[in-house]
């Protein structure tokens, strides 16, 4: 008996792996089927760490097995399948020909790039391709386009307050925020004393089973040469290892999380974080359930709103804003460098080895873990970046590649956005530059580094600061038509010229010593 034809073939991309995606709507097994492919462009268009590819994979193998366990015909593609083309849209293609669907339905992709790749696939096929919208999130596309029409800046807080609202999060009785303030960002800025943490319960860990292993000795073949390690891989990688994790971060960090999510330690790379961002932005994990989760620990009086309140505010807020300046300003906002960067990216960022002690620590964590929290991303790999000048696309492409929640809607605007300052100042404010003071205060970094946060000259200074002097003195101009960097650029006037030259002197040689000052023998201070 002939099979009848094929009416719908579903595409499940890597990081829409929500049973309840919006693609799955209305879908009949009997006349449908979904597809997904493991292809190397995927983990090549950057040079993708090892745990990175690995979560993805993972990832995607459990959720073809829970659907086939669902009885849906799932038509998958391995990496090694020796009939693999290599890329979606090839993929996508030799599936169509031997499938031969009426239709091809998809979930928003998460990056401008697949969007287009599949459209054009579509296109070429002659099939008709139905984009439906993301119902993950918040805010659809088409609700931050709403809020964008005629304001002149796109701030986070007032974005967040229209989803507090809407959303009833975090209000009283009466519709307003509880504790009468929308943010209590200035609660959670603390840092450790002398003595560091104590007692930070280690997050849950998600032993490899079968069919990850099978997977990390896959992407070790076949990704010899790539960066990070999987000798400690334990992520969440599937809905409920996700839950799992959520519920062990809200039972024992989420307390202490507001207080020291700005802090960081010399390898304590889990602090009171979440470790959840991957886990959401593969869609193992529903936002919803994340933000619930930690408003019922404050009303149950578990947690301090302070705590409660800086946590949701990095769900319901900071990602649902990314992701709405990410397709608001795309495909154009890649290619945004407001401060004319040119350098290369310093080799050191794809081995950690360097003597700077803040910048080894997270360098290695984050090729070793495929993790990293927002501190240290912003302030001390970003800001590295942008002090010396790095390219922001270049950047933008490292931190793409290593760290294992990483999907260009989000990731994009964090780094070249907030933290290099390529967008000129469509999400942050003003660069977020600093000297290596700030990660004195924030760490126990400097007590173990052979250079001094103090001095901006010498071979002992430390090239933070010393670059810091430098982007002021390079970009004057510009930041003094910036209300927000006054004081920062009022410094600057008093530097006497001798002091300016030495500054610019020790910063260029910083930059032709590949990124990184190279011994030498002591020369003068000058301040």
């Amino acid at each position: 008996m002939k099979s009848a034809p094929l009416r719908n073939l579903v595409l499940v991309l890597g990081d829409q792996l929500n049973a309840d995606a919006s693609a799955l709507d209305g879908f009949d097994a009997r006349r449908d089927a979904l597809w997904m492919a493991e292809v190397a462009e995927e983990s090549e268009h950057v040079w993708s760490s090892k745990p990175r590819i690995a979560v993805f994979l993972a990832s995607m193998r459990h959720y073809r097995d829970a659907r086939r366990a669902e009885g849906l015909t799932v038509h998958y593609t391995e990496l090694d399948d020796p009939k693999n083309a290599g890329s979606l849209a090839a993929e996508l293609e030799r599936a169509v020909r031997r499938l031969k669907p009426e239709r091809l339905i998809a979930t928003e992709p998460g990056e401008w790039r697949v969007w287009r790749a599949l459209e054009a696939a579509a296109e070429k096929l002659g099939l008709p391709l139905e984009v439906r919208t993301d119902r993950h999130f918040y805010a659809s596309i088409a609700d931050f386009k709403a809020h964008a029409l005629g304001r002149k800046q796109l701030r986070l807080e007032f974005f967040y307050r229209e989803l507090r609202r809407r959303e009833k999060v975090l209000l009283d009785k009466h519709g307003e925020p509880e504790g009468g303030q929308w943010n209590f960002d200035h609660d959670n800025r603390g840092s450790f004393d002398k003595n560091g943490p104590r007692g930070v319960p280690a997050p849950a860990a998600f032993a490899p089973d079968a069919t990850t292993r099978a997977v990390l000795a896959l992407v070790e073949k076949r990704f010899a040469r790539h960066p990070g390690r999987l000798d400690a891989f334990d992520w969440p990688v599937t809905p409920a290892d996700a839950r799992r994790a959520l519920d062990d971060f809200i039972a024992h960090r989420l307390a202490d999380f507001g207080q020291y999510q700005d802090a960081m330690w010399t390898r304590e790379p889990w602090l009171y974080h979440s470790r959840l961002s991957a886990a959401m932005n593969l869609k193992l994990l529903d936002p919803r359930e994340v933000v619930r989760a930690a408003e019922s620990a404050w009303r149950a009086g578990k947690v301090s709103l302070a705590s409660a309140e800086g946590f949701i505010r990095q769900i319901l807020g900071w990602r649902e804003y990314v992701r709405g300046i990410y397709w608001h300003f795309m495909p154009e906002y890649v290619e945004k460098n407001a401060l004319a960067a040119r350098e290369p990216l310093p080799g050191f960022y794809w081995t950690g080895d360097t003597e700077m002690a803040c910048l080894r620590d997270a360098l290695r964590q984050t090729l070793d873990l495929g993790y990293a929290h927002h501190i240290q991303r912003l302030m001390v790999t970003g800001l590295y970046s942008l002090l010396l000048g790095v390219d922001p696309r270049k950047i933008h492409e490292w931190y793409l590649a290593v760290y294992v929640d990483a999907v260009e809607w989000v990731e994009l605007p964090n780094t070249l956005g907030m933290s290099q300052y390529g967008d000129g100042g469509i999400m942050a404010s003003k660069p977020y530059a600093a000297t290596g003071k700030y990660i004195q205060r924030m760490s126990n970094y400097c007590a173990g580094c052979r250079f001094d946060p103090a001095k901006a000259v010498g071979d002992d200074a430390c090239p933070f600061t010393t670059l810091y002097w430098d982007f002021l003195l390079r970009h004057e101009k510009l930041l003094a038509a910036n209300q927000r960097m006054a004081l920062q650029v009022k410094n600057i006037a008093r530097l006497k010229p001798a002091e300016r030259d030495a500054i610019r002197a020790r910063a260029d040689s910083i930059r032709k010593q590949g990124g990184a000052p190279a011994l030498a023998a002591s020369s003068r201070e000058l301040f």
